[in-house]
């Protein structure tokens, strides 16, 4: 959206409505004498899929895939 800069005094008094704005996709830059002292910038939108795509890529090296053999039998345990 934009960047906004606004005075450290304006953000303690406004604080709420700079965090709506950030929440908007607004960014704000608090100034203390026309220096940049810190940024409110929105949080990445991130989805729960995406939390297990280093899953997806290759399959655990621990597991085999087997051939299309017959299964074995059963030991008798009688």
């Amino acid at each position: 959206m934009g960047i906004r800069s606004v005075p450290v005094v304006e953000a303690k008094a406004r604080f709420s409505a700079l965090l709506a704005e950030v929440e908007a996709g607004m960014e704000v830059r608090i100034t203390r004498r026309g220096r940049t002292v810190a940024r409110l910038v929105p949080e990445p939108v991130i989805h729960a899929a995406s939390l297990f795509e280093p899953f997806w890529a290759d399959p655990p090296p621990d597991l085999v895939v087997l051939d299309d053999s017959p299964p074995e039998s059963a030991p008798d345990l009688g």
